[in-house]
């Protein structure tokens, strides 16, 4: 690892150390979210033009999808955690396509953080929402009996989460990183359209993936109450 970011990164130039490059495109993946975000917000317009079209539509694109999963309201009202989510995990899967820059999403240690994000969020809002007594109780199952069953699963079940946000998201752009490396090396100069093509899906794909699982456990944390009178 050390060896490619030396070699293919740009940060590289101040220091080899990999948690420092991985944090570098951190913080630049995160100025670069906010500067287009404020870009296309910064002189509204009533029939949408550039970039404030291109947010608009992936902003509605995202409602429509979310309030079928957990409501309109609940998908607006929590669409600056998801939202934000996707835009920043796109910008940080998309970086890593530029030759001479790196992924922060192909490190392990930054989608895990990410996964943690959304563990507690929507474990806190379950609590918010429900109370701390009720929201625990539902991991017992439908009958008291089957609690000590139940309830060692439904933590396991909820820990395993942490593990697949953080390993999907990792292994794909991971996975598109040694691929884009093995098109560099194959050819330096020239590097074919459609590889490129396949990497941009990849990264609107897994950014969608993250962003919808985050809605999908604060469905399954807010709604309890919901499911268990219908």
């Amino acid at each position: 690892m050390e060896l490619e970011s030396r070699f293919f990164t740009f940060a590289s130039l101040i220091s080899h150390d990999h948690d420092f490059i991985i944090g570098f495109y951190t913080v630049l993946c995160a100025i670069v979210t906010v500067f287009v975000s404020k870009l296309a917000t910064r002189k509204m317009q009533m029939t949408p033009n550039g970039l404030q079209n291109i947010y608009e539509a992936v902003i509605e694109g995202i409602l429509n999808v979310a309030k079928d999963v957990i409501g309109e309201e609940n998908a607006k009202k929590y669409f600056p955690l998801a939202g934000s989510l996707a835009i920043f995990i796109f910008f940080c899967n998309m970086i890593g396509i530029i030759p001479g820059f790196e992924a922060p999403t192909a490190s392990w240690n930054f989608t895990l953080v990410l996964a943690l994000i959304v563990f507690f969020y929507y474990h806190f809002e379950g609590i918010r929402v429900q109370g701390f007594v009720k929201y625990f109780s539902h991991f017992s199952g439908p009958m008291l009996i089957l609690a000590p069953l139940m309830f060692p699963i439904e933590i396991i079940s909820h820990l395993s989460r942490i593990i697949s946000l953080t390993f999907r998201l990792f292994g794909n752009i991971k996975g598109d990183d040694m691929f884009l490396l093995v098109m560099l090396m194959l050819v330096p100069w020239l590097v074919p359209i459609a590889p490129f093509f396949i990497l941009v899906f990849m990264g609107i794909l897994q950014a969608f993936v993250f962003m919808i699982l985050t809605y999908v456990y604060l469905a399954g944390a807010i709604l309890i109450q919901e499911e268990d009178q219908h």
